[in-house]
């Protein structure tokens, strides 16, 4: 940051989406921030650049992140907004996500073109083309749905959007992040958001996740009330599975996390699925945890996290509906307050500003809003349900993909 000027610069890709997502943070913080200046840095990423190719074909990691990672590296950045689901499990050393806001529905939603958008998966004529440019999607729909054809489809979501709607009619339908849609305000496009049971999704979907150094303390400050505490858990315990499975792009992957309140308690469950390309084979299991607080104690002061009243944790099914809004007890207090409000108006947890680098769990820094013995313990889950599908297979499983993805990079 520019102490000078005071002036705050965000990473983020210059798609219509990426830069919807930076300026809803952005948004977010100056509620609390008002006295800070926030500038937008756009660059254009591997993934963005090369639309002619199939993800897992390019072979390389950090597809969508890297170039935003380099500029925080090199403090042309403060910090970088990212979609959840494109940040690997293990970050670049001295980079860490400060912050992970509350998730959007994680789950993905199928969209028909228009003379076909009374059908469903199931009802959609033979042959129907149905375009994904993800190996998870494409694994689950073939094992679900063989009549249907899977084909390769890059591009932000405008770019699909068209593709769908040409007159030439390649494509049946469409299969996307319902939580893209949502944000780009296209939720009328959606033909039906799929059920955990017919499609799971990548891990971290529907989250966006603050990427900063992770020395930057002043940053790590800011973002702290803003790192949502059912959230975290949900995607650590994601993050945690994928680590331990060494999955990514190149793996059909799937998850599915809920977090609800039971009586005093709260549980966590967790799904993972393992698939075979052609979606014939699946490995998958499911595993819970109950924990009696998900959140500390003593809270941040003007934590968008803050329980009020009887507010029941969001469930995926309660995501339909949706109409919380997530720093709506925020504008009040905020409102409430009196006089400008700035860094010192918080709460700062000690342990954050006692540390000289906070702890990490698979890039996601320390969430000072929940327990670190909750923590570990997701942690754990993640790694534990991994464990039980590699003594399944799994990893045999994963192999033959990759293998084959190889062997067709090979031949092109």
């Amino acid at each position: 940051m520019d102490t000078k000027s005071n002036v705050i610069r965000v990473g983020s890709r210059k798609s219509e989406l990426a830069l919807i997502q930076t300026n809803f943070v952005i948004d977010s913080l100056k509620k609390v921030y008002p006295e800070k200046e926030f500038s937008i840095v756009t660059m254009t990423t591997l993934g963005d650049r090369i639309l002619n190719v199939s993800l897992p074909k390019i072979g390389e990691k950090s597809l969508f992140t890297k170039d935003l990672e380099d500029a925080l590296r090199n403090k042309t950045v403060d910090f970088v907004v990212h979609s959840l689901k494109d940040l690997p499990t293990s970050l670049p050393d001295g980079l860490a996500i400060g912050a992970v806001f509350e998730r959007e529905d994680p789950r993905d939603a199928l969209v028909l073109r228009e003379d076909v958008k009374d059908c469903t998966l199931s009802t959609l004529p033979a042959g129907s083309v149905i375009g994904t440019s993800s190996l998870r999607r494409t694994a689950q729909l073939r094992g679900s749905f063989p009549h249907l054809t899977i084909q390769d489809v890059r591009g932000n979501l405008n770019t699909r959007l068209r593709k769908l709607d040409s007159p030439t009619k390649e494509y049946s339908a469409l299969l996307l992040a319902n939580a893209g849609l949502q944000r780009m305000g296209w939720g009328d496009r959606v033909s039906k958001i799929l059920p955990c049971s017919e499609m799971m999704y990548a891990v971290g979907q529907g989250a966006l996740a603050v990427e900063c150094r992770s020395d930057n303390r002043e940053i790590l400050t800011m973002l702290a009330p803003f790192n949502h505490a059912e959230t975290y858990c949900r995607v650590l315990a994601e993050r945690s599975f994928l680590k331990t499975l060494g999955g990514g792009c190149s793996a059909p992957v799937g998850v599915s996390t809920k977090l609800k309140p039971i009586e005093s308690n709260f549980k966590l469950t967790i799904t993972g699925g393992v698939w075979s390309l052609d979606g014939v084979t699946k490995v998958d299991h499911t595993m819970e945890l109950t924990f009696p607080q998900i959140k500390r104690t003593q809270k941040h002061n003007l934590s968008p996290t803050e329980e009020t009243g009887n507010k029941k944790i969001k469930t995926d099914e309660e995501n339909d509906n949706k109409t919380y809004n997530p720093l709506e007890e925020l504008d009040k207090m905020i409102a409430e307050k009196k006089g400008d409000l700035n860094c010192e108006d918080l709460d700062t947890p000690e342990d954050l500003v006692n540390s000289e680098t906070p702890r990490c769990f698979c890039g996601l820094s320390e969430n000072m809003n929940v327990p670190l013995d909750v923590i570990t313990k997701c942690d754990d889950l993640g790694k534990d349900l991994a464990n039980n599908l590699i003594s399944k297979g799994a990893l045999d499983v994963m192999k033959v993909t990759q293998d084959l993805i190889r062997s067709s990079i090979a031949k092109s």
